[in-house]
Parts: C-alpha cells; structure tokens; sequence
C-alpha cells in the first residue's frame, strides 16, 4: 500500500470506537505501509462537472484517537485515488441506496470501489444467505401473521428479525405467541407491509455465534465466537455478547469457501458470514466487523491479510 490513496466512506468518525472497530484498524495498517488514507461520509459525496466526487479529509497518521479528521481537503475525483473503501454501517435506507448509486457511477469513471456498489445493491445481508439455503436453520420471510403462527406451530422456540438491522437490533425470542407479540410482529412489518424473517431458535447460540472473516473469497483461519453473556441469548458483541478468537473448524472451512467463491465472484472483497452450530444464518457485506478482536487475541491480522491479497 506504499505511496497510494485510499478514501474510507464511514460513519462520523467520533462514532467509531478504535479499540473495537474493523475500519479504524484498515486505516491504521495502510497508514503503517505508507499510505494515504481519506475519510468521508455519504453526505460528502457529489456529482459535478461530469464526476463523482468527495469532499474529503486527510487521516492524520496517529490514529488512536481519531475523532476529528485534517480540514477538508476539497472535492476530490473519486477516480484518482487508488482505493475507495465503502465502510458505512446500515440501515440500508433510501441514502445507503443512493450513495451506491454515485458509487456505481464513479465505478464506471474507473474508480475502484470495494465493495462493489453493485453488488450491495443486490444482496440484502439475510436474503443473500438463502442462497446456501441448504445450511441453513428453517427459515421463512413473511410479512402476514398467519404465517407467523403457523411457522410457530412447528417449533417450539422461533426467532423473528428485520432483513435490515445490524448488531443484534429488533431481534426477538418467542416462546409463545401473545397479544403483544403478535404486536411485535406487527409493529415490525409496519402493519403487515414489509417482509421480516423468522427462523426457528438454535440453542447453539449459547456455544457462540461464530462471525468468519471471508477475505477475497477465503475463509480467514480464525474466527470470532461471540457468546451471550447471562440471560440474553443475542451473542452480537454490540448487544453485550463476549467475543472468543477461535480456530475455523471443518465446516465452517466448507461453508466459507463455497460463500467465498460466490462472494468472489460479484466483487465483495470482504465479508463476513455468521454460523451458529453447523448452520448459516447472515452474510454481512456492508461493513463487517470482528477484526480487531481476532488481531488482539491471537496476533494473526485478518485486515494485513486483506491488503496483501490485493
């Protein structure tokens, strides 16, 4: 990554924690090998004078602390840096959709854009994930409560989740359908309007669920398990869960390379799928995380293993 220019599209940076984020490590380790890197939110993004372009800000070098970027350094082409990383978190809301839109169009003016804009704009992070249908648990995406009850008339324990949150948010555990989890339900689907997902409960979770860093369509060889702490059985770390380092073990390595190939394939660089047990249940190709963790824990870096591979 010597002498080279890379714009990392984020969240506001006091948003980031540096003990914990994935992205702020990415920059650091181009930092380190001598880059440049640049920051900027979606609302930086313009169209003008026949380009695509941000109004970014230079990085300083130390990023321990980085709250506050240099003065913006004006528009900038996004075709004339080597990189543009798109780092923004979900939602992916009407501007999640319209910022891959530029990014679209400024991957057409020959900007290298990871992931690829198009790419995101087709896969929804739990849909994606029907695609390997075959290891996943039961799963419906529904939006009527009929089907609500009659799926969980086949289990006891059902999970029930947007296609569009992150880090644990609007889950839900039911062990009975009630009047006010049949609210729930509706509340969620925005009075029967818009599809959710509903899986029948893996008590594996209480094992870990375990995030697997894919990295130019490989599995990274450690993974993160994270693991519900007391009574909570969401093991996303933003929901309070403990995170492990740990070996892949053997299927996690035959899930990840058939993902990997796919993933591959469309232009995602960097994702991370989540399995509890045997079965698969997300795809994260957004921003995914877990990096500086595994890094803390075991010294292997799966972020120096990215920027190798390019």
């Amino acid at each position: 990554m010597n002498n080279t220019t890379s714009l990392f599209i984020t969240d506001p940076l006091h948003d980031l924690n540096p003990k914990k984020d994935t992205t702020i490590l990415w920059m650091q380790e181009i930092s380190a090998q001598g880059g440049q890197v640049f920051q900027c939110e979606m609302s930086d993004l313009i169209y003008s004078d026949g380009l695509t372009q941000a109004m970014a800000s230079e990085i300083p070098d130390t990023l321990s602390q980085p709250q506050t970027a240099n003065a913006s350094d004006g528009l900038i082409p996004l075709n004339e840096f080597n990189y543009v990383f798109m780092r923004k978190d979900p939602p992916v809301d009407e501007n999640y959709m319209n910022a891959l839109h530029l990014l679209s169009q400024a991957k057409h003016e020959g900007a290298k854009v990871m992931n690829d804009p198009d790419a995101l704009k087709i896969f929804n992070e739990k849909v994606f994930a029907l695609r390997f249908s075959q290891w996943m648990p039961d799963t419906q995406v529904i939006c009527r409560e009929d089907d609500l009850l009659n799926f969980k008339n086949k289990y006891q324990t059902i999970i029930l989740k947007p296609l569009d949150g992150m880090g644990g948010e609007s889950i839900y555990k039911f062990e009975e359908i009630t009047a006010e989890h049949l609210k729930i339900f509706k509340d969620l689907t925005n009075n029967y309007q818009t599809m959710v997902m509903v899986q029948n409960f893996l008590p594996e979770i209480y094992e870990g669920d375990y995030r697997i860093l894919i990295i130019n369509g490989k599995p990274f060889p450690m993974t993160l398990a994270r693991i519900p702490q007391g009574n909570n059985f969401k093991g996303n770390l933003a929901a309070g869960g403990k995170g492990e380092a740990r070996p892949l073990n053997p299927k996690q390595q035959e899930v990840g390379e058939a993902i990997g190939d796919l993933l591959l394939a469309e232009g995602i660089t960097f994702a991370g799928i989540d399995m509890i047990g045997d079965f698969l249940t997300e795809i994260n190709v957004t921003s995914p995380t877990g990096a500086r963790e595994i890094l803390e824990q075991t010294q292997q870096n799966p972020i120096q293993a990215l920027l190798e591979s390019f």
